[in-house]
């Protein structure tokens, strides 16, 4: 059983249990993620207003809350080098989410092995708990969703 998150990180952990189930792994458990291609729900939790500038989008401020990125892992080493890279911290910025990695006070990731992005981020999107904060984000090579990042409605 997973450590609580506070009310709306349980919440959040239930709202993803009932879009997919998906193993949700904590970042003291990276060692336990498996090395197989899918997709996976990275949720991250800004306990303060963050500034968010990326080279490709507009500049905007992210209230504080809970933020959840769709991403795949198909290349070597899978979910395990992807996950598990996003939930490490002092990486250098390579991807639209690493700075919200980098700034977020809890995070954990939910896996579907064999999984897809796109399909994952539609549920999100119709579920109608969460809103996108930032259009184009972490799907600029995406023609179907409007972002990779919805942010939580607790």
């Amino acid at each position: 059983k997973m450590q609580s998150l506070g009310s709306s990180g349980d919440e959040l952990v239930n709202v993803i249990h009932g879009l997919a189930s998906g193993n949700i792994y904590k970042a003291n458990q990276s060692d336990e993620i498996p090395s197989l291609p899918g997709a996976y729900l990275l949720a991250v939790f800004l306990a303060n207003p963050f500034d968010l500038s990326v080279s490709t989008l507009p500049a905007t401020t992210l209230p504080r809350g809970w933020y959840i990125y769709a991403g795949s892992a198909r290349g070597p080493g899978g979910l395990k080098a992807r996950v598990g890279r996003h939930l490490r911290r002092g990486k250098s910025p390579r991807w639209h989410i690493d700075p919200l990695t980098e700034a977020a006070t809890e995070m954990f990731a939910s896996l579907y092995v064999e999984g897809r992005e796109c399909g994952l981020m539609t549920k999100v999107i119709k579920s109608q708990r969460f809103q996108v904060p930032v259009p184009g984000f972490g799907s600029s090579d995406c023609r179907i969703c409007p972002s990779h990042l919805a942010a939580f409605i607790a």
